[in-house]
């Protein structure tokens, strides 16, 4: 009998704790005219989850609301209590909760003149550090008092606001132009930084650098007269490495940005990176250097520049050190010059102090070893002997600059609409070089300067079968696939005039998504879609005005995307960020996407030219989107991507730019869309 006493009580035990631990939260609900308060009281240790959302993550807390003819929400469900942010390991993502208390407000809109019933379902989901229950949700019911007529939500066409017009973007008074910008993450800037470092580093290995290293750091050991001067003259060689090839550059762009500011910069450097002569011209360039590195002919600077540099050399001192640097980057030109061009080029695509950075980055790497070796003197005699390697790593690098410089080429044929280069073509075209290069590495391939090859070496082989692995990964793209490793450097999907259907749909998947919509009888044919294109089916604007009104009419917010067709990280943003099922969902049905490019060559009509403060009149699609970004944001920089109620063209959210955070991006959307509905 005691037992039985004892398990009783036992079982009388446990089902009281799971009664406690299926309801920790208890539910308050206070109505006040045709405002709702919930409030929600936490046990101890249970902590509840906020009103996410979370993609593949936790159950937030949501309210649905059945409601009688006549009410209707009045924004969105506010948050009054302030939770806890944490990053969860477990989610990867960072999760919002409450303790003890969470409270919640909702305003509704009653109509109807008398007092109205409404249902709620809550559901939730809590833990306590150590397990969670499954979500909850219990009903509620409350009554809301009539509204007045000032409390009404804005309806559609209410507040009918004008479009911009020209008058508008000179003077720079436009209903929310940001006067600060949101600091978003540089991932790419870095990512710029250690690719010219790595560049620098691989111009030593060039057979016009690599023999100047031992040559130039015996030089002053012996002419110092000690060691530690010496060390203190080969310090000043590196320093002096780094002013030469930062300071020219760095002069331009301060001398531009304090004469014009920040536009004048951006606008040269925008020139440097979009208009087809600089670009036909590196493309030329590139070809040459590369031809040269194959051994079709020796490029060198003018010997009277060189000769008078090594003159002064001779001085001796600090003059004779810095002197001896100029004669370095001389000589060295015809190996650096494609890989200083090629970096400085892309730099220009972003902020207009990037290719300062960039530069100094790439002279550090390219001077560091020389310092180094004149502290330690010893590790000269660790340095392999210059030969027949050297001239391999030459012609290795003619075949990659080659390749590099097709995409100048095709740059220009973006901007200006040439229909050239095909994505295909260039494709097709990257295949032939790096088959070649693999040949090559191989040794079935020989240049002129090449020595005679017994065996091959396992570097050799090695870097013959990523070249080889590379030339296999591009193969797909041919009919269709994505590659979106490379996204940043290929021509666009839209370029490609073949591609191979599985099922109905192409290797990207576009054809088998929903594509998003325009009514055409409301907006007419999108301005300058004959030759733009937005990715994944999207449908979508090319003219600020014509995207602003046709919003208004059926009251959706405004996604304004600020690229270039020569914007590297614009194209990687869509190849990483937009192909996402649920950012495409948001840019399909919840915006009226707008996309201004502002590198866009083609010359409009002159009824649509705009003048700027200056009197200049801007006759290209590009430049008044460009003029228009920098009149209403204040900055010149792509990608660049705001979210905008039409109404009042007032941001819904801190613009963003580059940034490939996924999660990052929807809850940008999200953000955007709340605060629109919050607005109406």
């Amino acid at each position: 009998m005691k037992k039985l006493l004892l398990s009783l009580f036992a079982l009388l035990t446990a089902v009281s704790a799971m009664a406690q631990v299926e309801n920790p939260v208890s539910w308050r609900i206070t109505a006040a005219g045709d405002k709702v308060t919930f409030t929600a009281q936490i046990e101890s240790p249970w902590y509840m989850y906020d009103l996410g959302p979370y993609k593949d993550g936790p159950n937030p807390t949501t309210f649905k609301f059945a409601m009688p003819e006549g009410v209707s929400l009045n924004g969105t469900i506010k948050p009054l209590s302030k939770g806890k942010k944490v990053q969860d390991e477990i989610f990867k993502m960072e999760i919002g909760y409450y303790l003890t208390e969470a409270v919640f407000e909702q305003q509704f809109y009653n109509g109807t003149g008398t007092k109205q019933k409404i249902k709620v379902n809550i559901e939730w989901q809590c833990c306590d550090g150590e397990s969670c229950l499954p979500p909850t949700d219990e009903d509620f019911e409350f009554v809301v008092e009539p509204s007045s007529v000032s409390d009404a939500p804005v309806t559609v066409g209410e507040d009918p606001a004008r479009p911009i017009d020209a008058e508008m973007l000179i003077d720079g008074n436009t209903a929310g132009v940001a006067a600060d910008v949101e600091s978003e993450p540089r991932g790419s800037m870095w990512s710029i930084i250690i690719q010219a470092m790595l560049l620098g580093l691989a111009a030593l290995l060039t057979p016009c650098v690599f023999p100047m290293i031992p040559m130039t750091v015996t030089f002053f050991l012996r002419r110092s007269g000690s060691k530690a001067r010496g060390k203190f003259l080969a310090i000043f060689y590196g320093l002096s490495i780094i002013a030469v090839y930062t300071l020219p550059i760095a002069a331009i762009i301060l001398i531009t940005y304090f004469v014009g500011g920040d536009a004048v910069t951006a606008d040269i450097f925008n020139w440097l990176a979009t208009h087809w002569i600089p670009n036909i011209l590196f493309f030329l360039i590139f070809l040459v250097f590369g031809f040269s590195f194959l051994g079709a002919f020796e490029l060198t600077l003018p010997s009277k520049w060189v000769n008078k540099s090594d003159t002064a050399a001779d001085k001796g001192g600090l003059v004779g050190t810095f002197f001896m640097a100029t004669t370095l980057v001389l000589v060295s030109f015809s190996c650096t010059g494609p890989i200083v061009g090629s970096i400085l080029v892309k730099s220009t695509q972003g902020e207009v102090w990037e290719p300062i950075i960039t530069m100094l980055a790439f002279s550090s790497a390219f001077a560091i070893p020389f310092a180094i070796f004149a502290f330690f003197p010893e590790l000269l005699k660790n340095l392999p002997q210059s030969g027949g390697w050297l001239n391999s790593v030459k012609v290795v690098l003619g075949f990659v600059v080659m390749a590099l410089g097709l995409k100048f080429l095709s740059v220009a044929d973006l901007t200006y609409h040439w229909n050239l280069i095909s994505r295909e073509v260039f494709l097709a075209i990257w295949i032939v070089i790096f088959s070649l290069l693999g040949l090559y590495l191989l040794g079935k391939l020989r240049f002129s300067h090449d020595d005679p090859m017994e065996f091959i070496p396992v570097k050799r082989l090695v870097l013959a079968i990523c070249t080889f692995s590379f030339v296999v990964y591009l193969i797909p793209g041919m009919w269709g696939a994505p590659l979106t490793a490379l996204s940043g450097y290929l021509p666009p999907m839209y370029t490609q005039d073949y591609v191979v259907t599985q099922g109905g749909g192409s290797f990207d998947g576009s054809a088998n998504q929903e594509k998003s919509s325009i009514d055409h009888s409301i907006a007419g044919k999108p301005k300058y879609a004959d030759f733009l294109h937005l990715p994944y089916g999207i449908e979508g604007f090319f003219d600020y005005e014509q995207g602003m009104e046709y919003a208004r009419k059926i009251g959706k917010p405004v996604f304004i995307d600020f690229v270039g067709h020569s914007c590297s990280k614009c194209k990687a943003m869509e190849a990483n960020v937009w192909k996402d099922p649920a950012v495409l969902k948001y840019l399909k049905n919840d915006y009226v996407v707008i996309a201004l490019y502002v590198d866009d060559k083609k010359e409009l009509p002159e009824n649509e030219w705009v003048t700027d403060e200056k009197g200049k009149v801007l006759k290209t699609l590009g430049k008044i989107n460009s003029m228009l970004q920098i009149a209403k944001f204040n900055i010149n920089a792509q990608p660049y991507y705001v979210l905008m109620n039409p109404f009042t063209e007032k941001e819904l959210a801190k613009p963003r730019s580059y940034d490939t955070n996924i999660d990052a991006y929807v809850q940008f959307l999200e953000e955007g869309v709340k605060a629109f509905t919050s607005q109406q």
